[in-house]
C-alpha cells in the first residue's frame, strides 16, 4: 500500500498542535472550575488517582509501540494476512493487559487510605471514587483498543487526533455543565468513564470505514511473536522511568503530606508540563529529520546538529525559566487566589524542574532517532529508581521541597549524562570537554538572564494584576531573548538558527 508519508506528516503535525493546545487550554479552565465549585481537596484525591492510574498503566508501555513498528512492512508490501495476524495478537495483548490492570488495581484497594494523609472530603467514598477511576482504565484496553494501531501505522494521526478533539469535547462540555450546575464528583467521574467508551467506539467505528478489509483474525507465526516481545521489552525499560517519575511525586505528597498540598502542587505542576507538551512537539516533528540525518550525513555534520538544536532548545530554555521566574506568582494570584499559593522559593525549583526536564531533551531524541533503546533501557529506570528513593528519604526532612529537589537531581545527575555516554558511545563521539564547557556557559547566562529580568520586572509595580503579567510578559519576551542573541551573535548554532527562521518564513 502507497502512503502519502508527506501529506500525512503534515496533516498529523498540525492536528497534533491543534490536539496539544486543546489539551492544555480547556482541561484548564475545568480545572478552575472543578477549584471553585468542588474545592481542593477534590482536586487533590483526582490528581491522586490519576497518578496511581498511571503508574498501573506500565503493563501496557511498549506493546503498541512494538506492534505499531511490526505492522510498518506488511502494510508496504499488502500483506493483509499479516495485519490481521497482529491485529489479533495485539487485541489479546490488550484483553490480557486490561486483566493485569484490573487484578493489580483491586488488590490495591484495601491500601488506598494509606495513600492519603490527613481528612478527605466527608461527603464520597474513597473505595467508590477510585473503582470509578479504575473502570475508566480498563475500559479502556478492552473497547477495540486494537483498532487504533491500524491509524497509527498508516501514518493517520490526523484521524486520531480529530477523534481524540470530538469526543472529549463532549465530555468536557458535560463536565462543565456537571461541575457548575450540580457540583457531584460522582458524576462527573461518570462523564470520564462514557468519554473512554465514546473515545474507543468512536475510533472502532472509523477504523472499519477506512479499513474494512482488516479484522482480527489468524496467528502469528511463534517465532515473529518472539521477535516482537523482545522489542516491548526494550521498550517497556525504556518507557517506564518516565511514568514512575511523573506519578511518584503525587503519590508520595498525598501519602506524607496531604491532599490539599497535591492539588497546590499539581496547579503549579499544570503550568510547568503544559510548558513541556509544547518542547515535545517541536522535537517529535524533528525525529524524522534527525533519523535522516543519521543515516544520510556524515559524523561531524551529525554532531554539529545536535550542538545546533542544543543551542535553540538552551534559548528556550532562557526564555521558559525566566518567564516562570517573573509570571508565576501573579498569574497564580489571578487563578487561584493567594491561599493556594506556594512561597517563591517554588518558583525557582520549578523553574529548575524544567531546566533539568528539558536539558536533555535534543539527545534523548537522537537517541530514539537513532533506535538505541537497548542500550538506554536501563537509564530510565536507574533515575526513577533514584528519585523515588530520594523523594521517601527527603519528604521526611524538608517536605515538598524534598520532593521537588528529588526529581531535579535525577534529572541532572543521573539521566543527563547517561544520555550523553550512550550517544557519544553508539551514535558519534562528542567532544565531552567542549561540550561541557558550552553547556556551563548556556547555564550561566540563563541564570544572569532570569536575576535580570526579574529585577527589572520588580522595578514596575502596577496594582492591576492582569496588566502586570502583560507588562513582565513583554519584558520577558525582549530582555532574556535580546541578551541570549547578542551573546552567540557570530557562533555556528546561532546562524544554524536565523537561517532556519528564514527558510521557515520564506515557505510561508
Amino acid at each position: 500500500m502507497k502512503i502519502n508519508r508527506k501529506r500525512n506528516a503534515i496533516a498529523g503535525t498540525f492536528t497534533g498542535v491543534i490536539l496539544k493546545i486543546f489539551q492544555i487550554l480547556v482541561p484548564f479552565i475545568i480545572r478552575t472550575i472543578f477549584i471553585r465549585t468542588l474545592g481542593i481537596e477534590y482536586l487533590g484525591l483526582n490528581s491522586l488517582f490519576t497518578s496511581i492510574l498511571q503508574v498501573l498503566n506500565l503493563a501496557e508501555l511498549g506493546v503498541s509501540s512494538a506492534l505499531v513498528f511490526s505492522m510498518y512492512k506488511p502494510i508496504v508490501e499488502d500483506d493483509h494476512k499479516k495485519i490481521c495476524q497482529l491485529m489479533n495478537l495485539y487485541k489479546t495483548y490488550y484483553r490480557i493487559i486490561g486483566l493485569i490492570v484490573l487484578g493489580i488495581g483491586l488488590v490495591l484497594l484495601p491500601f488506598i487510605p494509606k495513600l492519603i494523609s490527613g481528612a478527605v472530603p466527608s461527603d464520597i467514598n474513597i473505595y467508590i471514587i477510585y473503582l470509578m477511576n479504575l473502570a475508566s482504565t480498563v475500559l479502556s484496553y478492552w473497547l477495540f483498543a486494537y483498532r487504533n494501531s491500524l491509524f497509527t501505522a498508516h501514518q493517520r494521526n490526523d484521524v486520531i487526533n480529530t477523534i481524540t478533539i470530538f469526543t472529549s469535547s463532549i465530555s468536557y462540555i458535560l463536565q462543565i455543565i456537571v461541575l457548575l450546575t450540580l457540583k457531584n464528583y460522582y458524576l462527573y467521574l461518570g462523564i470520564n468513564i462514557f468519554g473512554q467508551i465514546l473515545l474507543n467506539i468512536v475510533t472502532a467505528i472509523a477504523s472499519k470505514k477506512f479499513y474494512p478489509q482488516y479484522k482480527p483474525e489468524g496467528k502469528l507465526p511463534k517465532e515473529e511473536r518472539t521477535v516482537i516481545m523482545k522489542k516491548v521489552r526494550d521498550l517497556f525499560t525504556a518507557k517506564v522511568g518516565a511514568v514512575i517519575n511523573n506519578s511518584a511525586d503525587t503519590i508520595v505528597i498525598s501519602a506524607f503530606i496531604g491532599l490539599e498540598l497535591v492539588a497546590i502542587y499539581q496547579n503549579y505542576y499544570y503550568i510547568v508540563s503544559a510548558i513541556m507538551a509544547f518542547f515535545a512537539v517541536f522535537y517529535s516533528a524533528c525525529t524524522a529529520g534527525i533519523g535522516n540525518s543519521l543515516i544520510v550525513r556524515g559524523e561531524e555534520e551529525n554532531r554539529q546538529l545536535l550542538f545546533n538544536l542544543n543551542h535553540i532548545n538552551f534559548m528556550a530554555l532562557n526564555f521558559c525559566c525566566t518567564g516562570l521566574v517573573c509570571l508565576y506568582q501573579p498569574f497564580m494570584k489571578l487563578w487561584v487566589g493567594e491561599d493556594y499559593m506556594l512561597d517563591f522559593s517554588f518558583v525557582i525549583l520549578f523553574a529548575l524542574y524544567l531546566y533539568a526536564e528539558e536539558v536533555a531533551r535534543p539527545m534523548i531524541y537522537f537517541k530514539d532517532a537513532g533506535g538505541i533503546w537497548k542500550e538506554d533501557r536501563f537509564r530510565p529506570l536507574t533515575s526513577a529508581f533514584v528519585n523515588l528513593s530520594l523523594n521517601l528519604i527527603l519528604v521526611h526532612f524538608i517536605g515538598l521541597y524534598g520532593i521537588i529537589i528529588s526529581t531535579i537531581c535525577a534529572y541532572l545527575f543521573i539521566s543527563l549524562p547517561w544520555v550523553i555516554l550512550n550517544i557519544n558511545k553508539c551514535l558519534f563521539s562528542i567532544d565531552i570537554r567542549k561540550y561541557l564547557s558550552k553547556f556551563v556557559l548556556y547555564t550561566f547566562l540563563i541564570v544572569a538572564d532570569v536575576i535580570i529580568t526579574y529585577m527589572i520586572c520588580n522595578l514596575i509595580k502596577i496594582e492591576s494584576i492582569i496588566f502586570t503579567l502583560i507588562v513582565r510578559a513583554v519584558i520577558c519576551i525582549v530582555v532574556p531573548n535580546s541578551i541570549f542573541f547578542l551573546v552567540f551573535f557570530k557562533t555556528k548554532e546561532n546562524k544554524y538558527l536565523v537561517n532556519s527562521v528564514k527558510s521557515l518564513l520564506k515557505r510561508h
